[in-house]
């Protein structure tokens, strides 16, 4: 088993097919807007832990003791 493999969702899977296949538009009709909203929250909390917690933290000291 490739070690890619073990990093892949199995509900992913089937929109990256379908992504290769049809597009953005094609997963737009399978997937609906779920799959942006969940898109955009992703990187809404990755963004947020990356720029805006992690620097607050750093700043008031509680990482860097």
């Amino acid at each position: 088993m490739k070690i890619r493999k073990l990093f892949q969702l199995k509900f992913l899977v089937e929109y990256v097919a379908v992504f290769k296949e049809t597009g953005f538009k094609g997963v737009l009709k399978k997937g609906g807007w779920k799959i942006l909203f969940y898109f955009f929250m992703f990187y809404l909390i990755r963004d947020t832990i990356l720029y805006i917690i992690i620097p607050y933290l750093i700043v008031k000291g509680i990482i860097s003791n």
